[in-house]
């Protein structure tokens, strides 16, 4: 006798009913921040996002809509979105179309 069985037996009147879980969308919690940097870099000017909190392969995602959006390079890595050149304000642009809420950090 399967425990299927003993809950039959326990309540008789009971009809069993197909369930699914519900999805669980990802919301970001904190803002992304958006910022310009040149440090490290031989002089050129780029933007970082940081504050990803989702998975690696979202981030790739995005990174990926900004870029071809664009039509920059750019990179992501542990949580960070690296996009050449200076351009906060069209990135958070894209990222506010996406549903995310941005912080610019910086001049």
């Amino acid at each position: 006798m399967d425990l299927r069985d003993q809950l039959k037996n326990l309540f008789p009147e009971h009809e069993e009913q197909d369930f699914e879980m519900p999805k669980d969308e990802f919301k970001q919690q904190e803002p992304l921040v958006c910022k310009f940097e040149k440090k490290g870099r031989n002089g050129k000017p780029v933007t970082i996002v940081e504050g990803w909190e989702g998975s690696e392969e979202d981030l790739k995602k995005i990174s990926k809509k900004i870029k071809t959006t664009l039509g920059i390079g750019g990179s992501e890595k542990d949580g960070t979105i690296i996009i050449q050149g200076d351009n906060r304000d069209k990135i958070m642009n894209i990222l506010k179309e996406m549903g995310y809420k941005t912080k610019r950090v910086g001049g």
